[in-house]
């Protein structure tokens, strides 16, 4: 396999710094800091459908879809009609699980 040169430009001071001093913190060159930045990010599972990956300053940032609460309390009313005094409460799940050990 080929290897394939990449090329960052206009990175600002500030950041530059700051990975010179990971790089240190690591005992790896700035060379060798930036390719284990990037397999490591090479290496994460893409986004699920639905969620999407935004970048600032090269901090990942990973947005859920968002739903109102009445989109919320009509899926609970699809999955659960009966009304909400049948449904299990917490406690009595927990006394459940304990009583079964």
């Amino acid at each position: 396999m080929s290897a394939v040169n990449l090329s960052i430009k206009g990175v600002p001071e500030a950041i530059a710094q700051r990975l010179r001093r990971r790089a240190e913190r690591n005992h790896r060159s700035l060379q060798g800091e930036l390719m284990a930045i990037i397999e490591q990010a090479a290496a994460e599972p893409a986004p699920a459908a639905g969620v999407a990956a935004a970048s600032r300053h090269g901090e990942v940032i990973v947005r859920r879809g968002s739903k109102t609460v009445e989109q919320v309390a009509a899926e609970l009313r699809a999955l659960y009609p009966e009304p909400a005094t049948h449904l299990p409460r917490s406690v009595d799940i927990v006394r459940e699980m304990r009583d079964r050990r």
